[in-house]
């Protein structure tokens, strides 16, 4: 019988540090639901100590996932901890994640104590985590950097006291695949107590061997819990991505000799949905999700391909959610199929207010779109203006003109909190003319960082196009994205949902690297 891997995944929390990656408690809780179809093992709901919405979604998410275990990252100290456990209390499976650093640079320059003070504070979190939960996992910060005697003491502490997982990320991906893979291995050998943890390994991507560290963790240093996110989403360059271990792990079953718990073909629909929720478009020849990752352009691929698939291909795409896209829906469907469409794709609406909203509008695409995907549907509910009425900046009407040799003009009309406000502007373009518009009557002194323009579905100029607009002030970095088959709209809509961002955001506590 072959070992079993756990799937650890972060997307909700180490993901969400992405700059502009942040998501409302709605779109976690979307998410959530499709890491559970995914049959993820373990789902990092978020850091519930670090603002009142973190806590608010940790808690939402462990009251409705009941298949995978809900997590909550807290720093090793009674507060952090409280606040994680009283969040996860509706959950039919919790674990407390607690953190600590363990390398002499981050003891000294971020937290400005001794290697004694560390560790005693290692083990007091420990086990007063372990009070407030069974399941409970440790992890030394920046622990590949750390001095390897001093770790294994904390991990032996961490053990003793009640720790069930041990996870050691290479926080700042330096490592290296066979370096890393021994270093667990020393680990595991070294700390007397370890038979009684699952080793788990938690590797970021900043020189691109996130995957392969992982892997390496897993085959040469025994771990059997990897930490990841879908599609490597995560700060700086990323995490490991879920879908190139998870894939990795069953295509070569013959090397790792692991089983997994995922349902693969859930794989493709969390992708898209986590693209379109953050704004963050996967790269075309991303392995596994990416557009281009089963297409063949050579002539000698496609015959090949043709003659026996297995000739270019080591996955069949359909393994992994890839099918031809599904019109679901049309102009001719009634409330009731839009309603189990929702229920299908995992989107809870909160009241039938909201489904009726949502209904509207869709009727409102299908007049101007005749074939409705999955793809529309997703966008149309992350549409910030679903949810006009709770937020301070709505867009509502536009106008704009273009015409060879003239310089594009444009009107908007949109609200600030009770107040309507009318703006013109002219620009270098009709995209232009309605950003300045808006902002000559917001006045919000944010600098754009990122427009870009994604067609949600291929194949048809009828296609939405969906607009990210990256903000950035005050140190802090919004995503809003808006979806539309006229991009101009969807440029407006998406340059109102970063300002509502921008507008509702918290700061929140950084966590965990």
């Amino acid at each position: 019988m072959a070992d079993k891997l756990i799937i650890f995944d972060t997307t909700l929390r180490d993901g969400e540090q992405s700059p502009g990656a942040s998501m409302t408690r709605d779109e976690k809780l979307r998410i959530a639901r499709q890491l559970e179809r995914l049959r993820v093992d373990v789902i990092e709901a978020g850091f519930a100590a670090s603002s009142n919405g973190d806590f608010e979604a940790v808690k939402a998410i462990a009251g409705v996932v009941r298949e995978s275990t809900v997590c909550s990252l807290a720093r090793a100290n009674d507060r952090d901890i409280s606040r994680a456990a009283e969040a996860l209390k509706p959950a039919a499976r919790a674990r407390i994640h607690t953190f600590i650093a363990t390398s002499a640079l981050h003891m000294e320059k971020k937290l400005r104590m001794t290697p004694e003070q560390v560790f005693e504070q290692a083990k007091l979190a420990v086990r007063f985590a372990r009070n407030l939960c069974d399941d409970v996992e440790f992890s030394p910060e920046d622990g590949y950097r750390s001095d390897a005697d001093f770790l294994c003491r904390v991990l032996e502490v961490a053990i003793r006291e009640g720790a069930t997982t041990i996870n050691i990320p290479d926080t700042v991906g330096y490592a290296v695949p066979e370096l890393y893979g021994g270093f667990i291995a020393m680990l595991r050998e070294r700390v007397p107590n370890s038979g009684k943890a699952v080793w788990s390994v938690h590797c970021h991507n900043d020189l691109g061997m996130a995957v392969a560290n992982s892997l390496a963790g897993v085959k040469i240093g025994g771990a059997r819990q990897i930490e990841c996110t879908i599609n490597g989403l995560g700060e700086r360059a990323g995490n490991c991505s879920l879908e190139e271990v998870v894939m990795a792990v069953r295509t070569r079953r013959d090397y790792f000799g692991l089983e997994l718990g995922v349902d693969t073909t859930q794989i493709v629909p969390a992708s898209r949905m986590v693209s379109q929720t953050t704004g963050f478009v996967v790269q075309p020849n991303k392995a596994v999700v990416g557009a281009n990752a089963f297409a063949h352009a050579s002539g000698i691929h496609q015959d090949g391909v043709l003659k026996a698939r297995d000739t270019y291909e080591i996955m069949r795409a359909e393994d992994v959610g890839w099918t031809a896209n599904r019109i679901v829906l049309g102009k001719l469907s009634g409330r009731n199929a839009f309603k189990q469409r929702l229920q299908e794709l995992g989107i809870a609406m909160e009241s039938e207010a909201d489904i009726n909203a949502a209904f509207a509008r869709f009727k409102d695409l299908a007049d101007r779109k005749s074939d409705i995907f999955d793809e529309d549907i997703l966008a149309l509910v992350n549409d910030e203006s679903l949810t006009q009425q709770r937020e301070h900046y709505r867009l509502l009407n536009l106008r704009q003109h273009s015409e060879t040799g003239e310089r594009p003009h444009a009107t908007v009309s949109f609200a600030i909190g009770d107040t309507e406000h009318v703006a013109e502007s002219d620009g270098n373009g009709p995209v232009d003319a309605i950003l300045k518009a808006i902002e000559s009557k917001v006045c919000s002194g944010a600098e754009l960082l990122l427009y870009s323009v994604n067609a949600i579905t291929s194949g048809s100029t009828e296609s939405q196009g969906e607009v990210t607009v990256r903000l950035q002030l005050g140190g802090r970095v919004v995503n809003g994205v808006g979806a539309d088959p006229d991009i101009v709209v969807a440029s407006a809509k998406a340059y109102i949902s970063a300002l509502n961002k921008l507008h509702h955001s918290p700061d929140r506590v950084a966590a965990q690297g």
